[in-house]
């Protein structure tokens, strides 16, 4: 059978990389081991987190499923880091899993030009250095324009739980061998990565009164720029915190050799910033006590989930390890935990828009990629979705700058500088994080989700709509002064502020540190008309307006090397004052540009001058100009 795009894998990149070509007109194949495995949560039951949150806000805005499902089946909806700058607040929510999978299921099902094709992969099949279709291990072979590997933890997946190893990608599902071995034919070059998930617990077992309690935001702000609210009748459900002790420490190190990671049975590479309770023992030997989180798995809080533990350590080690925790004495085990090590590509393999450099059509996505998260994976599944929808279009590649985009930083990095460790998403790897927040999701990438036919006209006009009332209350409050007098300069006293000049504006005063638009409803009542979600806006961008402006002078600096493209044939052996090493880093990374260049490990700012004389007389001369 004849597709024009076909996806591997139907996890949280997948199922996000197939929609998206889907929606845009493109007969899509989702093969996938079972229907029922589509949108699972294989670890925690949550969506969002700390630089994470954006990640599904960028997803939702180009027309993506992971916000909405979230919104739908959510226990609990926090903003993480309230208390500060809307450039580092993100989202976060529980999810119920059983839900939030069959969310994503019967969207797969009612969607227009996408088929679901229960089976593995055996073989890809390429044909003059393209890719041309994929067999598979019943049998079955489907050609197709463009194929898209969004493999997760399957790819050559292997379970551990002390010294018992069992293939596979997630418990009770077989690994991706086949897929593997064809990746290797195919010149690609497999690494270890290496991840894990803590015990099930039974919900009835645990005294919470022993916890902290930890509420849902009231009210709950969706993810979606498309749900309006949470439904007040949609059930939250508290969490819980409690902490690891001296005997939980005691027991771990005294069974330290018993862990698939310190033994030598596992020689892949963990995550360093979501470590086992084995690793943070070893990384952190002074640290009295670490948090664990009870998070409910579902509507009926049956099951939870102990985020802050996971483990590879025998079972019988796991159970005398909870129950040193208070509050976790008399846990009943649903299910152990385990340690995974799955195979993952060079990232650098890869072109900006996701497309292999080796083999045209192929695309990449997700955990495969070196990444950890849904988020990371949704966030690679829906760009690589999109391009291989322009690539069967003929369109030219989507590639979200780093100024743009939480998603363009994320790519950027594994592209242009690898990953030997799996890759996280924070807010502190995002230069530009006063211009690509959560709030302005919307407006920054509405115009390509509306180019692509991933947003209709009504979703498009309303964003634009949103964004002129937006222009015109700060216009509004820069060309308004309050009344001066008494009244005005006590309501000021009392905030700790100085008296206003003769001259002050309304946005003159909102830029001051102890003012906040609360401020000025409380002085003139036509503000407190205005939108809630407007007005945020309208005070984030008047407040640092001076911030915004000096990294929007940062990005016009830089965006001219952006702009300067690197011929993809160029020989940097011709390129006369390169050092030995940097031209073979520049030629092992094939950079597009003069700032991707840049960004590559190791490349002195020296060498990027010289690239830049070099370049600039190479164009000259291709236009004749030289």
């Amino acid at each position: 059978m004849d597709f024009d795009v076909i996806v591997i894998g139907g996890g949280h990149a997948g199922i996000e990389a197939a929609l998206a070509p889907a929606r845009m007109g493109c007969r899509t194949l989702l093969v996938t081991a079972a229907w029922e495995t589509i949108g699972q949560m294989s670890c925690n039951p949550a969506i969002g987190g700390v630089g994470k949150g954006q990640l599904v806000k960028e997803v939702d805005v180009l027309g993506g499923e992971m916000g909405l499902a979230a919104d739908r089946t959510g226990l609990q909806f926090r903003i993480l880091n309230a208390s500060k700058g809307p450039a580092v607040r993100s989202s976060r929510c529980q999810s119920d899993r059983a839900r939030y999978a069959a969310y994503m299921q019967g969207v797969a099902r009612q969607q227009v030009h996408l088929e679901v094709c229960e089976d593995f992969i055996a073989a890809i099949e390429v044909a003059q250095q393209r890719v041309v279709g994929v067999t598979t291990e019943k049998g079955q072979r489907f050609s197709c324009r463009a194929l898209i590997v969004a493999a997760g933890t399957f790819l050559r997946g292997r379970m551990h739980q002390g010294t018992i190893i069992t293939a596979g990608g997630r418990l009770g599902e077989p690994a991706s061998l086949p897929l593997a071995e064809s990746l290797e034919r195919l010149g690609f070059e497999l690494m270890m990565f290496k991840t894990g998930t803590p015990p099930r617990l039974d919900g009835s077992t645990l005294d919470f009164s022993a916890m902290i309690r930890q509420d849902s935001d009231e009210p709950p702000a969706p993810f979606s720029f498309r749900t309006p609210a949470i439904p007040a009748g949609q059930l939250l459900l508290p969490c819980y915190i409690t902490h690891t002790t001296d005997a939980t420490h005691d027991l771990i190190m005294r069974n330290m050799h018993l862990s698939p990671m310190y033994s030598g049975q596992i020689n892949a590479t963990g995550v360093r910033y979501c470590p086992s309770i084995e690793d943070k023992l070893k990384k952190f030997p002074d640290r009295k006590s670490h948090h664990v989180f009870l998070e409910p798995e579902g509507q009926d809080a049956s099951v939870y989930y102990p985020n802050g533990i996971s483990t590879g350590l025998p079972a019988e080690v796991q159970e005398q390890l909870v129950h040193s925790i208070p509050g976790l004495e008399r846990a009943r085990f649903l299910r152990y935990g385990y340690s995974i090590e799955h195979a993952v590509i060079r990232s650098t393999e890869l072109r900006p828009w996701l497309e292999s450099k080796r083999i045209p059509g192929l695309f990449f996505c997700g955990q495969v990629n070196g990444t950890t998260g849904y988020e990371e994976a949704a966030a690679q599944g829906i760009i690589a979705g999109i391009n291989a929808g322009l690539a069967v279009q003929g369109r030219e590649p989507f590639v979200l700058g780093r100024h743009e985009a939480y998603v363009g930083v994320l790519i950027d990095d594994l592209v242009t500088k690898g990953t030997e460790e799996p890759y996280r998403m924070f807010t502190s790897r995002v230069e530009y994080r006063l211009l690509v927040r959560e709030d302005n999701t919307d407006i920054r990438l509405a115009k390509y989700a509306y180019d692509f036919g991933l947003m209709n006209q009504t979703q498009y006009d309303q964003i634009n709509q949103k964004y002129a009332a937006v222009r015109q209350g700060i216009e509004t409050l820069r060309a308004t002064r309050p009344s001066l007098g008494q009244s005005l300069d006590e309501a000021l006293a009392g905030r700790g502020s100085a008296a206003a000049r003769t001259d002050a504006t309304w946005a003159d005063l909102l830029k001051r540190p102890e003012i906040d638009f609360d401020f000025l409803c409380q002085q003139d009542p036509q503000f407190a008309a205005w939108e809630t979600k407007i007005a945020g806006q309208i005070e984030y961008e008047v407040k640092y307006a001076g911030f915004i402006a000096q990294q929007n002078k940062n990005v016009e600096r830089f965006q001219h090397i952006e702009n300067i493209k690197i011929p993809a044939d160029l020989d940097y052996n011709q390129v006369s004052g390169l050092s030995k090493e940097i031209r073979q880093k520049l030629t092992l990374f094939n950079p597009l540009t003069l700032g991707q260049a840049n960004r590559i490990s190791g490349v002195t700012p020296a060498a990027i001058s010289i690239l830049m004389v070099y370049l600039k007389k190479y164009w000259a001369a291709k236009s004749g100009k030289g």
